[in-house]
């Protein structure tokens, strides 16, 4: 028996109203997500990252450990999305955090800060709830970091020794590409080096070049568009008599999405 269209379409609506759902989530990804025990509203100085005491109170504290997205260093620096799926405890929109540190516990993708756990509460009562559960199902996606008002800036590590050896990190860096190269150039020449990234977000030489400095780093997208990758020069250059410690801003910011 055939029914008029009118009798379908109920069905037919809420059929598209499911699979829009489902289509609009696919770009994130299921895991896990506990939190450090013994952190208040920063993440940890001593994160993998080497971004110390900075690392723990970037991004107002939203940070976060994670194994498979740390990716040697690379992930360094990298935001995401991270939501919890509970809908009694967990606000759809979740809370934005960085990548800071390395780590897993019981087979989970981020271990977050506790101002970060909390802060994927609907409420600060549900935040509450959700530190006394300790471990929750998540969905997560990468999204582009934003910094207003604040360049890419170069800190000299303290283990750098003048003029022998250079070692930096790379502090905010905004967008959703990754810093997949860095050279080290001399202003006048133009002659550049290829540095090595030594562990986390820490590039490094030994025999820098002389004179005014400027850093080149090159941008990638990644996988699966591994052909979008860009040269990032900055407008500012590190003095010919740099020392350790210091902190130099590039004056440009690169906005890729």
């Amino acid at each position: 028996m055939a029914f008029p269209l009118h009798y379908h379409l109920p069905a037919l609506f809420s059929l598209l109203v499911f699979v829009s759902g489902v289509m609009a989530d696919a770009e994130f990804t299921l895991s896990k997500a506990s939190y450090y025990p013994n952190s208040d509203t920063k993440g940890t100085e001593n994160g993998a990252c080497e971004y110390g005491t900075f690392g723990a109170t970037l991004n107002n504290g939203d940070v976060s450990a994670s194994a498979s997205l740390y990716r040697n260093g690379v992930g360094c620096g990298a935001c995401y999305q991270v939501r919890c799926t509970d809908p009694y405890y967990c606000s759809p929109e979740g809370v934005t955090i960085v990548i800071t540190d390395s780590g897993s516990s019981d087979g989970t993708d981020f271990i977050l800060s506790q101002h970060a756990f909390t802060g994927m509460g609907q409420s600060a009562d549900a935040g509450a709830a959700l530190l006394t559960l300790g471990y929750v199902g998540i969905e997560y996606r990468r999204v582009s970091c934003s910094y207003p008002n604040k360049n890419i800036v170069f800190k000299i590590t303290e283990s750098s020794h003048f003029p022998y050896y250079i070692e930096f990190e790379i502090w905010y860096q905004q967008g959703s590409q990754d810093i997949i190269a860095v050279q080290l150039c001399e202003t006048v020449t133009l002659k550049c080096q290829l540095l090595s990234r030594t562990h986390g977000a820490v590039w490094a030489t030994v025999s820098p070049p002389t004179g005014p400095l400027y850093i080149r780093m090159l941008f990638s997208s990644g996988a699966p568009r591994v052909g979008d990758q860009k040269w990032l020069a900055p407008t500012n250059t590190i003095p010919q008599n740099w020392t350790a410690g210091a902190i130099y801003d590039s004056g440009v910011q690169m906005q890729l999405h």
